[in-house]
């Protein structure tokens, strides 16, 4: 299989690795930095660039992964020190999600830890456990954890999350230093005391083991669940974990205890057995010596910051390619030596070949091709070859003597330091070229890259100017067109104004008859989806939407929870009332910023001020809308308002029902409009028509749903027909 292997270097990342390349698999690492000098362990490939980059989604086209492993809370690209870390994980966990998404291919895992459980727990903590965070990297962990849940829930794909609980392991250096038995023993070497919490009880797993059972997940074709907890499920408290590290040291340990509050975290593998199977390899206390005995080992390296040494094999083994690169040279210039030694010998006797300098051609050759110090290599054994040839006719002494022998290694020397000087400069010039090319290629794609977003901040800056799709100028302009509209005609047009200006096609609004109830209604929705939270809700249930509009805050839906919408907003009085709540559903993921809750915001308060309008308007004329001291409204008023309902029915705001009340030729229509109101709704309307007949209005009910209201109106003596939309 084709492994994708998300990470920083680290011994679990390492051992990981070494695991997959042992079973045959191909290991594909992306290393989340341009740092190319981390010490991995041997990959098929390795991409050096960081999370927010946006080659990703062409790694995984290229790679095409059967599994993606991201190591998540083990990542040591991150060390939670400051709160930017923070915000570089969630952004590089959203990139390599969308990477993976849009690749379309394989299973995706991704590594989680028991620090998403910060409050203690008396029993083992199974997978139906909510988690409990409260620090940055739990939070953070948190939310990447429900980012992997809603995808695989929401769009069918393979993605798994698994908690391992105090991953342990031998150390190799500081980096590695994250869990609670290895910070035992560096405080021990470095201060000879050990700080626990006293009533502290977890769970630790070597990293062997949960390489192992990490392995299992890879190897199935696909997951029965999406959660796993991974575990030694052997609980151990922080004392015993001193006691067993104070006992592996030669010297005195002192166990200081700097809390005593109570707080059991042990996460259960219940699942994983029944599905995985288990087995429990290593043993702790001896892993627990193992750990001490190196880290005292190489004290000053996890002390100071130190390299660690390494033995001779392996440093030969890592300068063997530099080594090699040195001596070959020589070994080239020394047999080629041979060759020209042997050349020269035979030209001293030949007529045509004897006044060729066979040596100077040798020194050349080698200035030309490795610079100066092959050439004085090849000079210096030129010269000895020459005067080794010499003195076959002559003593050493009157070799000595002759002038012309030192001229000739003077040109010798003098050739082949020049052309070797040049050859170098030469090759200078070009590597500060290739350098200097790569460091402006790499500005030049920079500056592409700020021009771009630049580009899009313009074009997105102009289009606003241009087309005014989101001044406030436009959304007022569209707005007022509702001054013209009464209080019901107010919500159905609302909604259909708010999907224009926020580009949204499905948006319902709920009106608030009583804010004591907690219960609103459904008034108008443009789509069957802004329907699907039903007629009638308990807003006060809603959890986060609850919670954001009673601060007078928009609701934005980033955990993508299908029970919500994707946004909302509530319309108070002036009073601080709330009146009604807008549910916004089908926004596109890029829509759902800040700019656009703002927006919503002005939006609700403009159909706020043209409801206050409405509503102002209505009391005015109350006394002749409706008949004194009854909820009868008169003939031209339930007119106008049955017109607005039918009218918002054929769009799809709303559905509605009109009854005829059969009259009777005694009927006394006051009485009647007041017996009829009892067993009606809040937001039904009872009123007489011109023809001297008397009507109800159901609201949010049809055809199909009035016949409960019309047994309850011959229960108390009233005769009702069902109108058909012909005849209203």
């Amino acid at each position: 299989m084709n492994i994708l292997l998300i990470g920083g270097c680290s011994n679990f990342t390492n051992n990981l690795i070494v695991k997959l390349n042992k079973e045959g698999h191909r290991v594909y690492l992306l290393t989340g930095s341009r740092d190319r000098k981390q010490p991995y362990q041997k990959a098929f490939e390795r991409y050096h660039f960081p999370y927010n980059s946006n080659v990703l989604s062409e790694i995984f086209e290229s790679i095409s992964p059967d599994v993606t492993i991201f190591m998540g809370a083990y990542d040591t690209n991150f060390n939670w020190k400051e709160e930017s870390d923070a915000v570089r994980f969630s952004a590089g966990m959203m990139n390599i999600m969308m990477g993976y998404l849009m690749s379309n291919s394989g299973k995706f895992i991704f590594l989680s830890s028991e620090q998403v459980f910060e409050e203690h727990c008396a029993d083992n903590i199974t997978e139906n456990v909510e988690p409990v965070p409260k620090g940055m990297k739990s939070i953070v962990l948190s939310q990447a954890e429900e980012l992997c849940m809603n995808h695989r829930k929401n769009l069918g794909r393979d993605i798994v999350v698994l908690r391992l609980d105090n991953v342990y392991g031998i150390p190799d250096s500081m980096a590695d230093v994250t869990d609670c038995c290895t910070r035992m023993c560096l405080e021990a070497l470095d201060r000879n005391v050990i700080t626990i919490q006293e009533n502290h009880v977890l769970s630790m797993i070597y990293v062997a083991d949960a390489i192992e059972y990490i392995y299992r997940v890879v190897a199935k074709n696909r997951s029965e669940h999406g959660l796993y907890h991974i575990s030694s499920k052997q609980p151990v408290s922080e004392r015993e974990l001193a006691e067993v590290v104070r006992k592996n040291t030669w010297f005195n340990i002192e166990i200081v205890s700097t809390s005593s509050t109570e707080k059991r975290i042990v996460l259960s593998p219940t699942r994983f057995e029944e599905e995985f199977g288990t087995t429990f390899l290593c043993d702790r206390d001896n892993i627990i010596k193992k750990i001490t005995d190196h880290m005292r080992k190489y004290k000053r390296v996890f002390l100071y910051g130190e390299k660690k040494k390494k033995s001779l094999h392996e440093r030969l083994m890592e300068n063997m390619d530099e080594f090699l690169r040195s001596v070959v040279p020589f070994l080239e210039n020394f047999i080629a030596f041979i060759g020209f030694f042997m050349l020269n010998n035979r030209a001293v006797g030949s007529t045509y070949f004897s006044n060729l300098d066979t040596y100077l051609l040798y020194v050349l050759l080698f200035a030309i091709v490795y610079g100066q110090q092959q050439a004085i290599v090849s000079a210096t054994l030129a010269t000895a070859g020459y005067c080794f040839r010499q003195m076959y006719d002559r003593t050493g002494f009157e070799l000595m003597l002759d002038s012309g022998t030192y001229i000739w290694i003077a040109q010798l020397f003098i050739l082949g330091l020049t052309v070797g000087y040049m050859r170098d400069t030469i090759t200078k010039l070009r590597r500060e070229q290739v350098s200097e090319r790569e460091f402006l290629s790499t500005q030049l794609s920079d500056i592409k890259d700020i021009n771009d977003s630049n580009v899009r901040v313009k074009d997105a800056l102009e289009t606003q100017l241009v087309n005014q799709n989101d001044s406030v100028g436009k959304i007022y302009r569209i707005t007022s067109r509702l001054d013209h509209y009464s209080q019901e005609e107010v919500l159905f047009y609302a909604a259909e104004i708010i999907g224009e200006l926020m580009k949204c096609k499905d948006v319902a609004i709920y009106t608030v008859s009583n804010a004591h109830s907690s219960y609103a209604r459904l008034f108008s929705a443009t789509s069957a989806k802004a329907k699907s939270m039903g007629n009638s809700i308990k807003y006060a249930e809603l959890g986060e939407v609850y919670e954001a509009i009673c601060d007078h805050k928009v609701f934005i839906n980033r955990k993508l929870d299908e029970r919500y919408p994707l946004m909302a907003n509530a319309v108070y009085d002036d009073a601080g009332a709330m009146q009604v709540i807008i549910m916004i559903w089908g926004l596109p993921w890029e829509s759902m910023t800040l700019g656009q809750a703002n927006q919503l915001v002005i939006i609700s308060s403009l159909i706020g001020s043209a409801m206050v309008r409405a509503n102002k308007y209505l009391e005015v004329l109350e006394h002749e809308r409706y008949v004194e001291g009854t909820r009868l409204l008169d003939s031209d008023a339930f007119a106008a308002l049955v017109e607005a309902y039918m009218s918002a029915e054929k769009k799809g705001y709303t559905d509605c029902s009109v009854l005829e009340i059969v009259s009777k030729e005694d009927m006394d229509y006051k009485k009647a409009a007041n017996e009829i109101s009892t067993i009606l709704r809040h937001h039904d309307y009872i009123g007489r028509a011109r023809n001297g007949k008397l009507y109800v209005l159901l609201s949010n009910i049809d055809e199909s749903e009035a016949g409960p209201v019309v047994k309850r109106l011959a229960e108390i003596g009233y005769e009702s027909i069902i109108m058909g939309e012909s005849n209203r």
